[in-house]
């Protein structure tokens, strides 16, 4: 009966500030949140030059970036910054979470099940939260363990889509990682690729977590009516690695003397690949990890 009491007294705590999923570096966060702006896009600084390019060739990169992380991407670790608009348009804050990623391509091998770790750092009220998700395991629920002495107690089963684990959100974490990110943008690509209101810029040497990489913009003159609809969308990719590594997009300003406002923020910092993730990481019995016993 105390057990029954507890869970009863946990669960809505967890609803109240539950798990930050998406959309998808090593070693233990210490660096506190990168601020992401709600309303200004990447600036084009001295030295770099912003070139018009058509949308054929951003989607050559995404294709050919999408094909490089299935043939070569087994397993990843990161600081996943994100800032997006929740179902119903209301801006969250800013969150940061050292994740650990085993995609469902090892070996260049699609089919396998998707395994996430998230560890969360901020914001300051849900620091400690740690969520383990394993495609196909735990009759396919979330296993959350809540920051806080209440929410230490126990391990909380959750369905990805259900509306505690949705509260705040944007993507159900089923959607989470660089894979799922370039079908995407490949997918709204498509859509845009002979759309007269949409121009293409790529600007070479633009940096990012301080190394140099490559930004696509995609801006729209004029809203589509579609869903998903956004005036600005910025891509950064990691030509070396052929990995996408940032991607923002913006709405539409309520006056021409606004800026757009941010739609989805997603930064995967200090990522770190193949590094050899194995079951234990994706197991509340870790001793490194907080799960209850």
């Amino acid at each position: 009966m105390k057990n029954l009491d507890v869970r009863l007294l946990v669960i809505p705590l967890v609803g109240a500030v539950l798990v930050s999923v998406l959309a998808i570096g090593g070693g233990h966060l210490s660096a506190p949140v990168h601020a992401l702006s709600e309303e200004v896009a990447d600036v084009v600084t001295v030295g770099e030059e912003r070139q018009p390019v058509p949308m054929s060739e951003m989607l050559e990169l995404a294709q050919e970036a999408l094909r490089q992380t299935v043939l070569n991407v087994d397993d990843y670790t990161a600081r996943l910054i994100k800032q997006e608009q929740d179902r119903g348009g209301v801006l969250q804050p800013p969150s940061e979470a050292f994740i650990k990623v085993l995609t469902r391509h090892p070996g260049g091998k699609p089919g396998g099940p998707l395994k996430v770790y998230m560890r969360f750092d901020s914001p300051a009220n849900i620091q400690g939260r740690e969520v383990i998700w394993v495609e196909n395991e735990n009759d396919g629920k979330l296993q959350v363990r809540e920051a806080g002495m209440i929410g230490s107690m126990m391990t909380v089963p959750l369905e990805p889509d259900s509306f505690l684990a949705m509260r705040g959100q944007r993507y159900p974490i089923t959607e989470l990682g660089l894979t799922r990110l370039l079908e995407k943008l490949i997918q709204r690509g498509g859509v845009d690729r002979e759309d007269p209101d949409v121009q293409v810029f790529k600007t070479e040497g633009h940096v990012f977590d301080g190394r140099e990489r490559t930004l696509l913009q995609i801006e729209r003159s004029q809203p589509s009516g579609r869903e998903g609809d956004f005036s600005l969308a910025e891509l950064v990719l990691d030509r070396q690695k052929n990995l996408v590594v940032r991607f923002r997009s913006f709405g539409w300003p309520e006056s021409e003397t606004d800026s757009p406002p941010i739609i989805e923020s997603y930064e995967y910092r200090d990522l770190k690949i193949n590094v050899g993730l194995t079951r234990d990481d994706f197991s509340t019995s870790n001793p490194d990890y907080t799960f209850a016993k």
